[in-house]
């Protein structure tokens, strides 16, 4: 019986056109009398700008062209997939999920499951370990795998040591089966002792918001965690799949702060120049981070067929991962 083995066969992503500078969300917190700098943002995050999307613009739409981007590179047509699974923290609405209405808005007609995945900043990386399961296991063929986000829904824009590192986004994969390898390796975490170090304690009840419905952040506590977790993660990764730190051709962080990423690229002994960063230009976009970056780096010409990709997350809950692929 011939082994199956799923693959990368297209990337796509999406920011909305409302670029927001650190200068330009310094002034507007300034009409608000709460005081930030350029310089202050930059040296604790490299963040210099995020996007917005606009309010009557749905996590969806954001969504919908980053998947019609990534069918569109892999040369399929959108009744081609036969699932897909939508990480995010920010859905349409309370269900059905986002990823349900993403189908309809695709123009998908063939009953192809769809479903939302939540594990915020680190939904990318479970969702698409959990597409090259369904992948390896014959049930699907093309799964389109999206990270989509609009932050700026659940920002405190009075805290300033939150509102200024987060953005909206989308990025968009289609992992299909194959019989040579792509996704050598992936493992996941969770570890839900640390749910209030990162989170939105709210939620619908009775038909208004109980409890508090913006993030709230224990900076220090995430940033150690962060940079542990990671490079351990990575570490079982290439155990798993038989591959030393030094084969990695790019490595891909979550996208949340420019000193983590460092740190972390640093602790597997790889150089700088092998990291993929978009979190100066993107700010945090959680679940899209990840294949955003992925697929700024594929379109424009750096990462290469065949070269090996190191992808991680973290995020609340707390959760973990990291996926190896061969692209």
């Amino acid at each position: 019986m011939t082994r199956i083995y799923s693959r990368i066969t297209g990337t796509g992503s999406y920011l909305p056109p409302n670029r927001q500078t650190n200068a330009q969300l310094t002034a507007r917190l300034a009409a608000d009398g709460i005081e930030t700098s350029d310089e202050w943002i930059v040296s604790r995050s490299g963040i210099h700008a995020r996007h917005y999307a606009d309010a009557d613009v749905p996590c969806s739409d954001l969504a919908l062209i980053a998947a019609q981007r990534a069918i569109e590179a892999a040369g399929l047509v959108p009744n081609d997939i036969d699932l897909i699974i939508l990480a995010t923290s920010t859905p349409d609405m309370v269900f059905p999920s986002t990823a349900c209405i993403v189908q309809h808005k695709l123009g998908i007609t063939n009953g192809a499951p769809a479903f939302d995945m939540q594990a915020v900043c680190s939904g990318f990386v479970y969702a698409l370990s959990t597409a090259d399961h369904f992948i390896r296991s014959g049930m699907h063929r093309h799964v389109l795998v999206i990270g989509a986000e609009e932050f700026s829904r659940i920002l405190d824009f009075k805290d300033r040591t939150t509102c200024v590192l987060f953005g909206d986004g989308a990025g968009a994969v289609v992992l299909s089966a194959s019989d040579t390898p792509g996704v050598l390796g992936a493992r996941l975490h969770a570890d839900g002792r640390h749910v209030g170090i990162l989170c939105v304690p709210g939620h619908v009840n009775g038909g208004v918001i109980a409890g508090e419905a913006l993030l709230q952040m224990d900076g220090q506590a995430v940033f150690k965690l962060a940079v542990g977790v990671l490079e351990k993660v990575a570490l079982e990764v290439l155990d798993a799949a038989g591959v030393e730190a030094g084969e990695i051709d790019w490595l891909i962080p979550h996208q949340a702060n420019l000193r983590i990423m460092q740190g972390t690229c640093r602790k597997l002994g790889l150089p700088f120049e092998k990291m993929i960063v978009t979190v100066d230009q993107h700010g945090n976009t959680s679940a899209a981070s990840i294949p955003l970056a992925l697929d700024v780096a594929v379109r424009d010409g750096r990462i290469l067929p065949g070269q090996k990709v190191m992808m991680e997350g973290v995020g609340g809950g707390f959760t973990w991962g990291a996926v190896l692929v061969q692209m």
